[in-house]
């Protein structure tokens, strides 16, 4: 098959010895199985007579590594059997532009949908899924998030649009930063966000529950928060560790991925403290597949090619 990968810019830069990246192991297994395999970035998308084309460099496998082609090569996106949609958020206009152009796609798999990412907000859509989540609510308004710490105590203010943590922030009943705090956040009540209780289960870690397709893997990583903050925000092998999977969360999510499977997203990161959800990753999931093959002693990568290429020779459009 022909692949390509949309994948972000500093994962470009970075692109050889990238072992903590997911897109790492997927391309290596898609070259090692003879595909040809290609990268490009967002702003190499473009758009000519409704025709959506890349600007792709040309991956190969050396010395068990894998490295790109440094020479252009442009290629009209629908000649591609598969789309591996994967640059990291913000998802801000240069984002969404991007999926719009993945929208004249139509003869070729993309995963996930460039349509349900920019229908699915990491944080506000997990509402979608509320009976598994803590208590929350997505506002601008300073008087609900107040009424909201005074009710709870203790809560989580988070941006709807960033990731790997960035911008999230605690905050507790009685803070003499509480009133700049939420000015802050809400861009003085002119940016929702999203609001849920704080769950004191989280500095334990939390919970990296992976789908693919309908299913719920068995394979799961905790992510432990740092000495300085309350929340996992470095990926070495020092803050990722072995997780369990229950039987009531395989059933509960396993609910949570066949709907989102239905919504054209194939692949998604379940981030969970004490059984609830607490945010669902869509955009570039990351499946941890590093430490899930040392501590699961499995080539996960594996299995999630099997699948993506199985959309693939279906010809599944979304």
């Amino acid at each position: 098959m022909n692949i390509l990968f949309v994948i972000d810019k500093i994962e470009l830069k970075y692109f050889e010895f990238n072992t903590l990246v997911t897109n790492f192991w997927l391309i290596k297994e898609f070259l090692s199985r003879n595909n040809n395999v290609f990268i490009t970035t967002n702003n190499r998308l473009f758009l000519q007579n409704a025709t959506p084309f890349a600007t792709c460099f040309e991956s190969y496998i050396q010395n068990d590594n894998i490295f790109y082609k440094k020479e252009t090569l442009d290629f009209n996106i629908n000649d591609f059997d598969l789309v591996m949609f994967r640059p990291d958020p913000p998802v801000d206009n240069d984002y969404i532009n991007a999926t719009y152009i993945l929208d004249f796609a139509t003869k070729t798999t993309v995963i996930n949908g460039s349509t349900a990412i920019r229908n699915f907000n990491e944080k506000l859509h997990t509402t979608l899924f509320s009976e598994y989540m803590p208590e929350h609510i997505v506002t601008a308004s300073k008087d609900k998030i107040e009424d909201f710490l005074k009710e709870y105590n203790e809560i989580i203010l988070k941006p709807l649009n960033k990731c790997f943590g960035s911008g999230v922030m605690y905050l507790h009943q009685g803070d003499p930063n509480t009133r700049s705090i939420i000015n802050t956040m809400t861009n003085d009540e002119n940016s929702v966000v999203m609001v849920q209780k704080y769950i004191p289960a989280v500095k334990f870690g939390d919970k990296r529950v992976l789908t693919l397709g309908d299913t719920v893997l068995d394979e799961c990583v905790m992510k432990l928060p740092t000495s300085d903050d309350f929340k996992f925000n470095t990926h070495n092998d020092n803050f990722v560790k072995k997780g369990v999977l229950t039987n009531s969360e395989k059933s509960d999510f396993t609910k949570v991925a066949k709907r989102l499977n239905q919504m054209g997203i194939y692949m998604a990161g379940l981030d969970v403290v004490d059984g609830q959800i607490i945010e669902i990753n869509v955009t570039s999931p990351c499946y941890f597949i590093k430490e899930i093959n040392n501590n699961f002693c499995t080539n996960i990568e594996t299995k999630i090619c099997d699948y993506i290429l199985s959309l693939a020779d279906n010809k599944i459009l979304v």
